[in-house]
């Protein structure tokens, strides 16, 4: 059957060229994952707030360095994007940003993020979500970005909110965790919303 509709973004968008490291406000960078960036992945997939909100728990260090190679891999698929979040003067890893659910078809990803312990409460995801989104966006020709979050994490509403998503609206039961089924908020962005207020 014909395809009537033309794809959004090439085959090769992502692959053809290595992922890029992006610069956010404040003294964040959004940088390709190294291997010594193994220890901060596995303290954050044993923290309790980043486990009660994702499905993954790290059992080693072996187990974050095989989780990394395949984030790596999923840039050339064009399947997924992960970055590190890194401060600038130190190259302290603080966190991680990515692009799920690629639909180079559609012009359509998903957006996740968790941040370290120590770094939280001093706005590194609303930045690191507000670059990824105007490099996706504007600069590689994404045509809408989604971000997804229980309805019971208020922290990343807030985040969505402060990075420009807009609430679009609660789907039921949507989102699985270790304590069960929870109801979602869908947020989203597209080509020509006003950007956030820096």
């Amino acid at each position: 059957m014909p395809i009537t509709i033309s794809q959004v973004l090439a085959t090769g968008t992502l692959a053809r060229g290595p992922q890029p490291t992006i610069e956010a406000e404040g003294g964040l960078v959004l940088r390709p994952w190294r291997d010594d960036d193994v220890p901060a992945v596995y303290a954050a997939f044993r923290d309790p707030t980043i486990q009660h909100w994702h499905a993954r728990v790290a059992e080693s260090e072996d187990e974050a360095r095989g989780w990394m190679k395949e984030w790596r891999d999923a840039w050339d698929a064009e399947q997924r994007a992960s970055w590190a979040l890194v401060a600038a003067d130190t190259g302290e890893v603080v966190g991680r940003t990515a692009l799920r659910s690629l639909s180079l078809h559609e012009g359509l990803a998903e957006v996740a993020y968790w941040v370290l312990p120590a770094a939280r409460g001093a706005g590194i995801a609303p930045r690191a979500v507000a670059a990824l989104s105007r490099w996706a966006l504007d600069e590689i020709g994404f045509h809408r970005l989604e971000l997804q979050h229980a309805v019971g994490n208020m922290a990343s509403c807030r985040v969505a909110l402060k990075s420009g998503f807009a609430l679009e609206g609660t789907k039921r039961s949507a989102l699985l965790h270790a304590d069960g089924w929870h109801d979602c908020h869908l947020h989203a962005r597209v080509q020509g919303d006003r950007r956030p207020e820096a």
